[in-house]
């Protein structure tokens, strides 16, 4: 498991108001010990035992770390739960998992492999002569992207029909 939010408490015991002991970090690699009411409780990557809220864990994989920006604004060149362009929630999403890919979405496009039948996961990129958006293809019509659409940004939704007909392909880094 790790980390979804920027920084989770790590507490002494399973309930608020416990003592905080540290803290795990977005992306931070966490082994669950036990669950109960809610909370976890946790070893992180250094050996520092502690509880932690359910609700603040993700997957170890690049879209369960994209998914916990769900809700973060749309920013042209931010990588933070603060402000995060679409190729940035990408290039986190793998940077979390100790995995740099390139920063830009033709970039990003161009180190992928293309792929005929999307899984889960794969990439799905639009544009003109090159790719200028990226998104996470979810299945069934389904991406996970940052857009300044309508003030939205990070958001997991059907695949918008305007984008649909930009689409360039699939790839899977």
């Amino acid at each position: 498991m790790r980390c979804a939010v920027d920084a989770a408490a790590v507490r002494a015991e399973p309930r608020e108001g416990a003592e905080q002991v540290t803290q795990a970090l977005r992306g931070e690699a966490l082994e669950v010990l036990e669950r109960s009411g809610g909370w976890a409780r946790v070893t992180t990557s250094y050996g520092y035992p502690g509880w932690i809220r359910e609700a603040e864990l993700c997957g170890d994989d690049p879209v369960s770390l994209a998914r916990s920006f769900l809700g973060a604004p749309y920013e042209w060149g931010g990588l933070t739960a603060a402000g995060i362009d679409c190729s940035g929630l990408v290039h986190m999403a793998y940077r979390l998992l100790g995995k740099v890919v390139p920063r830009d979405a033709w970039q990003q496009e161009e180190e992928g492999q293309p792929v005929d039948g999307p899984q889960p996961g794969d990439l799905v990129t639009y544009g003109g002569e090159r790719a200028d958006h990226v998104a996470f293809w979810l299945g069934d019509g389904r991406i996970l992207h940052a857009t300044a659409r309508d003030g939205l940004g990070v958001v997991e939704e059907a695949e918008p029909a305007e984008l649909r007909a930009r689409r360039r392909g699939f790839l899977r880094l």
